[in-house]
């Protein structure tokens, strides 16, 4: 049997926190979970918690296989391939926490123009420059999130959540390979992978007894104030690796 330090046991209350927003809304698990979870160990990002998240698009697959959508996403879907491609060549290049400064500062700014003077439309344009741009930061830092939350601000919390979960389901594996062929993926961290791994279980299932409780309006505020949260988080978590 596993046994579970006291930041185990933190490190598992904050998967099942991003686990259940992801659930609901489609989005939020590395949006919450990467910065608080760097802070505890630096090791969780961004290995760990890509394959978290791609354990919880699994369980939303299974769970929503009925609803799940695949054309829409489509257009991000494929822009994600050459944008995990270069967000790989950006983290060998450039030190991950000042990449971290340059993406969080555009998705902050990005956010709060979003928020203050325009909506984002979801059309096949915007999906592919937001899937490139997760591609991009999932990969570099696990938080690939933002940009397709700035898309979807005005779509059904419903359509939202099952587009995202095909979206996320496809293009994950994608940023874990790029890893894998840098070398920046060892074995340990299946381990690290394995203890959390009921904290995305537990969460879903809380989503699941959730779900019929909360608005299927568009959750546009929530996905505007995730995608400021997640850069915000992102700034600090990048600002404090650059001053360990």
């Amino acid at each position: 049997m596993t046994d579970y330090s006291g930041s185990d046991c933190l490190a598992l209350l904050i998967v099942l926190g991003g686990s259940l927003v992801q659930g609901l809304l489609g989005i939020g698990f590395g949006l919450l979970a990467a910065p608080l979870l760097y802070l505890l160990d630096p090791n969780y990002v961004p290995g760990p918690i890509l394959l978290l998240g791609f354990l919880l698009a699994s369980c939303m697959l299974l769970g929503n296989r009925q609803s799940l959508a695949w054309r829409r996403p489509m257009p991000a879907i494929l822009a994600r391939l050459p944008g995990a491609w270069c967000g790989g060549l950006l983290l060998g290049l450039l030190p991950a926490a000042w990449l971290g400064l340059l993406l969080g500062a555009c998705v902050l700014l990005a956010t709060l123009t979003s928020y203050r003077w325009l909506e984002v439309r979801c059309n096949p344009r915007n999906l592919a420059i937001a899937g490139f741009c997760s591609g991009l930061m999932g990969t570099a830092t696990s938080v690939g999130g933002p940009p397709m939350a700035l898309v979807y601000q005005s779509c059904s919390r419903i359509s939202a959540r099952d587009e995202l979960a095909a979206f996320f389901l496809l293009t994950t594996p994608v940023s874990v390979l790029f890893l894998l062929y840098q070398g920046r993926m060892p074995l340990d961290y299946l381990h690290s992978t394995l203890k959390l791994a009921p904290g995305v279980v537990a969460g879903y299932g809380l989503a699941r007894w959730l779900d019929g409780r909360f608005d299927k309006r568009s959750p546009r505020q929530l996905l505007l104030l995730l995608s400021l949260l997640a850069a915000s988080g992102l700034l600090m978590h990048s600002l404090w690796r650059l001053l360990a």
